[in-house]
């Protein structure tokens, strides 16, 4: 091979317009990731917390500071100014790569409030906000009912929205027509749209997990190996439909649970945001680096899970879910309560500070 690489990651980006991001805003993390050659970053209540946990020297003294400055304020208050603060600090790292690529890549996403799943403009309204940060925030908006018309809506208003909490092709779908909505309606009215970068994240992983809760539940009969590719089914699918309507949101794949999630998707023109130790492993795997977003699911897979999972029907297929359904699919009331019961531990950890335990 001419060219050297530094890792196989830095050999996935180098080679095929497959983009990789940093699972977290940790300043170790995103360090080494963006010298693997990352060119973005996501967030959300469960990984705030777990930066905080490991990197807490770097945050105590200005939680301290918060509090005693802002005497008024709630620890919902005091908590969710430190997920902005801790947001524009990993934005910081990417914006070098944001000037290069003229706001197309380098940008950091930043997770709207979980509770809002249910309000459009409490969702809209924090999105906004959120893009003001730093040039360089992408928002990301739970896929719900609610948060359809708050796609289009902060896509009009100039944000670059990161669309998750969604495992579905429908829900992919119901996410690019929105933002193509938003895009139009935006350049409607004179304004520009030539630097935004919106993506629809779907949750492969956890796709995978809900019909492994499923098959064990429900006592379905198929080979347990089978569960592990219903989130790779669903991107690949969605990813064909994106490209043969020309829509202008990328896909990006998330929540990983094994190496395939990397490696069946290499070639595609999409985004896997990749934890810290999935990209170790990755870097120290003996899996060639090669085109393979084009392979299909072997269609026997596909097959079994069709027949035998209806959840997974409902998934496939384009119109497999309405709008109202989003909101209640298994995958999505999982993530959901997990976001929130996150932001609640978050909160918790704020609350130790502001009312030291008196009982030790």
């Amino acid at each position: 091979m001419s060219q050297q690489f530094k890792s196989k990651l830095n050999q996935t980006v180098v080679q095929y317009p497959t983009d990789y991001w940093n699972d977290s805003c940790s300043v170790e993390e995103l360090t080494y990731a963006v010298n693997q050659g990352a060119v973005g970053a996501t967030t959300n209540p469960n990984i705030v917390v777990n930066v905080l946990k490991k990197e807490m020297h770097l945050w105590k003294d200005r939680i301290n500071q918060l509090i005693h400055s802002n005497p008024t304020w709630s620890e919902g208050d005091v908590t969710w100014k430190l997920i902005e603060e801790m947001a524009a600090h990993g934005a910081s790292f990417l914006k070098p790569a944001y000037d290069q690529y003229k706001g197309k890549k380098g940008r950091l996403s930043i997770q709207t409030n979980p509770a809002f799943y249910r309000n459009a403009e409490a969702i809209t309204q924090q999105a906004i906000h959120f893009s003001t940060l730093a040039p360089n925030m992408q928002v990301k908006i739970p896929v719900t009912e609610a948060a359809i018309p708050a796609i289009e809506e902060a896509t009009y208003h100039g944000v670059s929205v990161n669309a998750t909490v969604c495992f579905t092709v429908p829900q992919a779908i119901a996410v690019a027509e929105a933002i193509e909505r938003g895009l139009d309606r935006r350049a409607s009215s004179g304004k520009p749209t030539h630097e935004m970068s919106p993506v629809c994240t779907i949750m492969i992983g956890r796709t995978d997990d809900w019909m492994k809760v499923l098959a064990k539940r429900e006592a379905i009969d198929i080979d347990p190996a089978y569960l592990d590719w219903a989130g790779i089914a669903c991107l690949k699918k969605a990813y064909g439909i994106y490209q043969q309507r020309g829509y202008r949101t990328r896909l990006l794949g998330a929540a990983y649970r094994h190496l395939g999630h990397w490696a069946e998707l290499i070639g595609g023109d999409i985004v896997l945001t990749i934890p810290y130790e999935w990209q170790l492993k990755i870097n120290a795997s003996d899996i060639e680096v090669k085109e393979r977003m084009s392979n299909p699911v072997d269609p026997q897979i596909v097959a079994a899970l069709y027949s035998k999972i209806p959840d997974f029907r409902r998934a496939y297929d384009e119109n497999g879910l309405t709008l109202q359904e989003f909101t209640t699919f298994g995958a999505t009331v999982r993530t959901l309560r997990s976001f929130i019961s996150a932001a609640h531990e978050l909160m918790g950890k704020i609350r130790d500070f502001m009312l030291p335990n008196p009982d030790g």
